[in-house]
């Protein structure tokens, strides 16, 4: 078990991916995103599901920030300048979770605040057969110690989580001021799953769901299908689909764009659809064609899968390069399906370990170790 050395740059490796487009009056921030920050216990090495009246032990176990932060930290290690508002605990799991999205990773949290007498939320994660079972705890931060800015920083973009019949006030509120507005969503309890409900969709300049909620959304029974119709509500409609990849439409023009997904050894997908969503808001405020961003995306989500833990699993241009490097290298690897990455050549730094990286594995009151 290792810790996180606090330096931000080990996964950035220095690589800004907006570099030739700053200027002096650039907003204070690439992207804002708000949310609620667990504290992830995660349990690893299991073969099976805990039987009940039983009691199983883990080969290993984990523990970071979760929730929001794995979203926050994804972005923060692909180079972007990321600011999180958010509710914290004053105990030791908030302030434990506090250092280290801002000294570990490098997240703005000036907008973030400590909410006195309120406990951390909490998450279990039981990884096992490349699938997880989680078990949650906690409430909602009081307001109005707990609420989100009224005036969200200016920003170049901003991740949501829409909710069905519910419309955010500071979705449009950083729409107006000129962020581009990336949005996912949940499963719909409700069992509504009525489009016209996710009202703060028009703010949106990109919407990301699965293959799932997307054909329910649509009462369609077709992904690419569902994919199009949404395209026509939003300028930019990317749909996960699992195994097979993603499928992007673009509904100014009408281009489509799909990529395989890239074949892992999956160990824990905590995190992964986060993960997903950083790598295509990277390559979109980059200026990159929507293929790349889609290849992108989903590359930075299998490297996730491989690793355990949500906002530990986030690579970032480190893990990129050391991965490019081994392929290249591999006789096993098809170089036509290769040459689908090669717009990365002129990002990537010079690696600096051979893959596998070791990722670091925060662990509450342990110092590093090797």
């Amino acid at each position: 078990m290792i810790t996180s050395n606090g330096d931000p740059q080990e996964h950035t490796a220095h690589v800004d991916p907006l570099g030739a487009l700053r200027v002096p009056d650039d907003p204070e921030c690439d992207v804002y995103l708000t949310g609620t920050v667990f504290l992830d216990i995660i349990f690893t090495g299991l073969d099976t599901a805990p039987v009940r009246g039983t009691e199983s032990w883990a080969r290993g176990m984990g523990s970071s920030p979760g929730g929001i932060a794995n979203m926050a930290s994804a972005l923060a290690r692909l180079g972007l300048h990321t600011s999180l508002a958010a509710a914290f605990g004053d105990d030791h799991y908030g302030e434990y979770c506090w250092d280290a999205l801002e000294q570990g990773e490098g997240i703005d949290l000036s907008r973030s605040r400590t909410v006195p007498g309120w406990h951390s939320p909490v998450t279990v994660s039981m990884a096992y057969e490349g699938e997880r079972t989680m078990v949650s705890h906690g409430h909602e931060a009081p307001p109005p110690e707990g609420a989100v800015p009224e005036c969200p920083p200016r920003a170049r973009a901003a991740v949501a989580a829409l909710t069905p019949g519910r419309r955010e006030e500071w979705i449009a509120g950083a729409a107006r001021a000129g962020a581009r507005i990336f949005a996912d969503v949940g499963w719909d309890e409700t069992g509504r799953w009525d489009l016209a409900g996710l009202a703060d969709l028009e703010y949106c300049e990109a919407f990301l769901p699965n293959a799932e909620e997307a054909m329910r959304y649509t009462r369609t029974d077709c992904p690419r299908t569902a994919a199009r119709v949404l395209a026509e509500r939003v300028p930019v409609a990317v749909v996960t689909l699992g195994a097979e990849g993603a499928y992007a439409v673009d509904g100014a023009n009408g281009a489509t764009a799909e990529v395989p997904a890239i074949a892992v050894e999956a160990l824990d997908p905590t995190g992964a659809g986060d993960v997903f969503v950083a790598g295509f808001v990277t390559g979109t405020l980059a200026g990159w064609p929507l293929a790349d961003r889609l290849a992108f995306a989903g590359l930075t989500a299998a490297l996730s899968v491989q690793e355990f833990g949500g906002s530990l699993s986030a690579p970032g241009w480190a893990e990129v390069a050391a991965w490019w490097q081994y392929v290249q290298g591999s006789p096993e690897q098809d170089p036509a399906a290769l040459r689908r990455y090669a717009f990365l050549e002129k990002l990537l730094p010079a690696p600096t370990r051979p893959w596998p990286l070791r990722r670091a594995v925060p662990t509450i009151g342990f110092g590093r170790s090797a």
